[in-house]
C-alpha cells in the first residue's frame, strides 16, 4: 500500500445519500478478484446512459470537479459488503472519502486498502459541500498523523476518529501482512528468550 500522511486536494462532491455498494460497483463487474480496472465502472450506471455514452449531469463527468478526495453524503457504502466497491473507487484515483456517516464493513474495507474513510459531523458536510458549490476549486486538507479535515480557503476543521491500529498502517503504507512481517524480529527475540 501507499503511506498516507496528508492530502490537499480539490474534491468531487457526490450529494446523494445512502449511496449502496451496488450503486458503486454494480454486480456485472464484479468478475475479476484483482484490485485493478475496477475505476472504469464505477457509479458506471450513473456515468453512463444505455448506448455507454457519459451522462453530462453525474458529477464524474463534470470536468469542473477533480481531486483525489471524494465528499459523500451521508450513509455511504451501505447495502452488500462487497470489497469491489473500494477497489472501484481507490482505482479511480480517491484516496479519501468523506461523509457524515459510513457503513461498518465499507470503512473496514477502505482502511484494508489504504482508502482513507473520514467521517464527519453533518454540520462540517454541509459546509464542505457549500464551499465546493461556491467554488469548484476549494481543496479540503486530510493530516491522517493529527487527525484533521480542514477546508483550506476558510480554515474551518474538525477531528477526526481512526483506530490506532489502522492509522498506524495508513502511515507506513501496511497492509496486515506488512504489519505482522514487520514485528518479525520482536517475535524471533521472543521465542529465543523462552526457548
Amino acid at each position: 500500500m501507499e503511506k498516507f500522511t496528508t492530502i490537499t486536494s480539490t474534491c468531487v462532491p457526490l450529494n446523494i445519500e445512502n449511496v449502496d455498494t451496488d450503486q458503486i460497483i454494480p454486480a456485472r463487474f464484479l468478475k475479476a478478484t484483482n484490485r485493478v480496472g475496477f475505476g472504469e465502472n464505477l457509479f458506471r450506471d450513473w456515468r453512463y446512459d444505455n448506448k455507454n455514452q457519459p451522462k453530462k449531469d453525474f458529477i464524474l463527468n463534470n470536468l469542473s470537479y477533480s481531486g483525489k478526495i471524494l465528499i459523500a453524503a451521508r450513509n455511504f457504502g451501505c447495502g452488500s459488503s462487497r470489497e469491489h466497491a473500494v477497489w472501484a473507487i481507490y482505482d479511480y484515483g480517491f484516496r479519501v472519502v468523506v461523509s457524515s456517516f459510513f457503513a461498518d464493513i465499507f470503512k473496514n474495507n477502505c482502511l484494508n486498502v489504504g482508502l482513507l474513510p473520514v467521517q464527519v459531523s453533518d454540520t462540517l458536510l454541509i459546509k464542505i459541500f457549500d464551499a465546493i458549490e461556491k467554488n469548484a476549486m476549494t481543496e479540503v486538507k486530510v493530516d491522517l498523523e493529527n487527525q484533521i479535515i480542514e477546508i483550506v480557503n476558510s480554515g474551518t476543521s474538525e477531528k477526526f476518529e481512526i483506530g490506532s491500529y489502522k492509522k498506524e498502517c495508513l502511515l507506513k503504507g501496511y497492509d496486515d501482512i506488512d504489519f505482522l512481517l514487520s514485528l518479525k524480529d520482536k517475535v524471533v527475540a521472543y521465542e529465543n528468550i523462552h526457548n
